[in-house]
């Protein structure tokens, strides 16, 4: 029976992806490899945010040109947004590839993998499977809909990490067109599903023993789903799902700040089950830097929105996004960055040095003229400045119970000092913060109570409570 791999890089968009691929593989005979020279079947399922990610893919691929020599049955995929971005220029740098398909077209998968497997040995290597969608960027019109259909099919519950966490995908695609993002160009416009099939996921989820779940889409808080007279919104879908007996926690990334609005935030502190954490990207504290970035608000519009959100729920936590070095970043403008994040007293953020990306407005627009050298200094200078923030804000846990949900061994899940049978797990409080402790396997899927000991800038450290 043959045999399949999965390499996924990128955001939790495309981690569902990979689940979803696994069980659609899964459905028509295939089975798991244990690794993936193991594989008759190896699919990369790909990211095109920033230029290292995909320069790791090209050199996973030239160094599985011998594999393909050595398995000359085997297929060899790329998935995702570079393929949709690059299409026939990763046939160019690497030959051997026998599909290319667009993150719009994965229901198509199983079949085509299915196909080349069946018609491998007479098929000839010049003439590869050519699978990606062709429409481009600015298009947002009907006849672009079709080329990014939704993928969403029932998962087997054995292709998610862990049984008692799942990703849901409320929605697909962008539709803000920011100008250094090519998301719009590889994922197409914004669609949303419909609450009910989305309330059908998350029960069959709950019934397999799911206990937390996270919304996922490009901006999350762009859902809209209009039926009849009726028009769903995020707030509205997180009480739907509130009601859903078995789960016991929601989360939903990514949010876009002019989308944040009241309705939501009280929604936030009104469901117990919703964590109190907002995931909420400001990418640069400039309004020049904004403007160039075409994001749409001002750097005094974000700082209202972070008022609101401690305003509305005080014992939330906020995390950002942030882009230094972006095309003509003075210093004075990297400065007032600094002074949103010490104004937004951010649990952390996600802080990248800007990466061109052929396709984009910006790429087009504006020379990417900042050194990389100062991009590295920028990004080291702002990272000091978040932990410095992430650290004071965890001393206030110091002698606090917490609870979480265990999510398995840390990082540094080695077994404690005395105790063979425990180990370093982790877990994350409602506001998602990371906890460290010791504990032993049997607590892994569990929620626990955990006193907080000691703290370091992106961890809480602490004792389980006994049984």
């Amino acid at each position: 029976m043959p045999s399949f791999h999965i390499e996924t890089v990128g955001c939790q968009m495309n981690v569902l992806d990979s689940e979803l691929i696994a069980s659609g593989l899964m459905r028509i005979g295939l089975t798991p490899a244990e690794g993936m020279r193991d594989a008759d079947v190896i699919l990369f399922n790909t990211c095109s945010i920033r230029q290292h990610a995909e320069d790791k893919i090209y050199s996973a691929l030239g160094r599985l040109k011998h594999w393909k020599e050595r398995t000359p049955h085997g297929v060899l995929g790329v998935l995702g947004c570079m393929a949709q971005k690059d299409q026939t220029l990763i046939f160019r740098r690497a030959p051997h590839v026998d599909l290319v398909l667009g993150p719009g077209q994965l229901e198509q998968l199983p079949g085509a993998v299915q196909t080349l497997l069946e018609r491998k040995s007479e098929r000839r290597e010049t003439e590869p499977t050519l699978l990606v969608s062709l429409a481009r960027l600015q298009q947002k019109h009907a006849d672009v809909v079709d080329s990014f259909r939704l993928y969403d099919p029932i998962r087997l519950a054995e292709t998610r990490q862990r049984r008692f966490q799942a990703l849901v995908r409320i929605m697909f695609g962008c539709d803000k067109f920011c100008s250094y993002c090519i998301v719009p160009s590889v994922r197409g416009p914004e669609q949303s599903r419909s609450p009910h099939e989305i309330l059908d996921e998350v029960r069959m989820l709950a019934d397999q023993g799911t206990l937390e779940i996270t919304l996922i889409g490009q901006t999350v808080n762009s859902y809209r789903f209009k039926e009849g007279e009726r028009t769903t919104r995020l707030a509205d879908l997180l009480a739907m799902i509130s009601d859903v007996d078995g789960i016991r926690r929601i989360r939903f990334v990514t949010n876009y700040p002019r989308g944040m609005d009241d309705d939501l935030l009280q929604a936030v502190r009104d469901l117990p089950k919703v964590g109190k954490h907002i995931h909420v990207p400001a990418q640069s504290g400039s309004d020049a830097v904004l403007k160039r970035m075409k994001r749409q608000y001002t750097a005094a519009e974000y700082r209202e929105l972070v008022d609101r959100i401690y305003g509305t729920i005080p014992d939330s936590s906020i995390t950002s996004d942030f882009i230094v070095g972006f095309c003509g970043e003075t210093d004075a403008e990297f400065n007032e960055t600094v002074d949103l994040v010490r104004y937004g007293r951010f649990k952390n953020s996600f802080i990248f040095k800007y990466s061109e990306r052929r396709g984009t407005k910006s790429a087009e627009l504006y020379p990417d003229d900042v050194p990389e050298s100062v991009k590295k200094q920028r990004n080291n200078e702002l990272l000091a400045v978040q932990d410095a923030i992430s650290l004071d804000l965890n001393r206030r846990f110091l002698g606090r119970r917490v609870e979480i949900l265990v999510e398995g061994p840390s990082g540094m899940g080695t077994p404690s000092e005395g105790n063979e049978n425990q180990k370093q797990l982790t877990g994350r409080t409602p506001c998602d913060r990371v906890v460290v402790f010791d504990g032993d396997d049997s607590l892994i899927g569990r929620f626990a109570e955990i006193d907080i000991t000691d703290v370091a800038p992106f961890t809480l450290i602490g004792h389980a409570q006994p049984d």
